[in-house]
């Protein structure tokens, strides 16, 4: 059974940089483990400026920020001192854990021609007893995410475990991600191991028991349901999902199963306790200019992870 539809909603991340924001929503703050859902792109025009879209230092707390292009490329530079370009097929997985800031650079040129850049982002809320570990970062090359092509159908995982497909990402609860692109005329059913799911619909159309789905809509799914979606286009879909972690409180870039533990991050980034990036450090985004408390409803204003 179809239990909601999200139609993604439009936020500023940067100067001229608009996205397409599908979770946290009212109705569903998460999918899963998944709190946080962006669709940044297709850029349809190079900026005047391109350093105004780069999105400058941040912090973020109890949380994996995940990465995944379509087109162009970002470089990520974070308070560990990585410094990683992520192209097309790639994963950028970043645990934030107690405390982390980052930084994402459109440094090439290229990728902002002719609607190059394109990317999704996601935050995988964190266990409980992982919302204090250390720090950390992976890049995993399209090498090691398996690919599954059937009748139609093809799809790459990109992290967890669906149609018997795994690998080797580290993730720290039960969940699937994968990037799936079905041809005009092809169905497939949702992957039955996990509890909670969605589709995003990224490009194209889809039909479920008769009603059409267009790109900018996320489809959720109850626990049992066994929905056959079929492509009216051909379409590019993100399939996500998992076990809940229970609830959990967001504000701006952070996320915490404890209320006291936003407030405690809110004035660690504003005197400087969470470190900025080595190699992109002279200049930050300040802690934004809200008094309210982290609650359970959207939260305040946030930056692309």
């Amino acid at each position: 059974m179809l239990d909601l539809v999200i139609e993604a909603r439009k936020a500023s991340i940067a100067p001229g940089m608009d996205v397409k924001r599908i979770l946290p929503f009212r109705l569903k703050r998460m999918v899963g483990p998944f709190i946080f859902m962006d669709h940044a792109g297709p850029v349809q025009s190079a900026p005047i400026n391109r350093t105004s879209l780069d999105v400058l230092p941040h912090p973020h707390i109890g949380l994996s920020t995940v990465s995944y292009l379509f087109g162009g490329q970002v470089t990520h530079r974070d308070s560990l001192g990585v410094e990683q370009v992520i192209r097309p097929g790639e994963v950028n997985w970043m645990t934030a854990g107690k405390g982390i800031a980052h930084s994402e650079r459109f440094e090439d040129p290229a990728s902002l021609v002719g609607g190059e850049l394109e990317m999704i982002q996601t935050w995988v809320a964190l266990p409980e007893k992982d919302e204090e570990a250390s720090p950390s970062f992976d890049n995993y090359k399209p090498e090691a995410l398996p690919i599954y092509t059937e009748n139609g159908v093809w799809m790459r995982l990109i992290a967890g475990n669906a149609y018997g497909l795994r690998n080797t990402v580290k993730t720290l609860s039960p969940l699937f991600y994968l990037h799936a692109v079905i041809q005009k005329g092809y169905s497939f059913g949702l992957p039955k191991e996990h509890s909670e799911r969605a589709v995003y619909i990224v490009k194209g159309r889809i039909e479920i028991s008769g009603q059409y789905y267009n790109e900018g809509q996320m489809l959720v799914f109850s626990k049992g349901a066994d929905p056959m979606i079929y492509a009216k286009e051909t379409a590019t879909l993100m399939l996500m999902g998992g076990e809940p972690l229970g609830e959990r409180f967001i504000w701006w870039n952070f996320v915490s199963s404890r209320r006291d533990r936003i407030e405690q991050a809110k004035e660690d980034w504003k005197q400087g306790r969470i470190i900025l990036p080595p190699n992109d450090n002279k200049e930050f985004i300040p802690l934004p200019n809200d008094k309210s408390k982290p609650s359970g409803s959207a939260p305040a204003p946030e930056v692309l992870s």
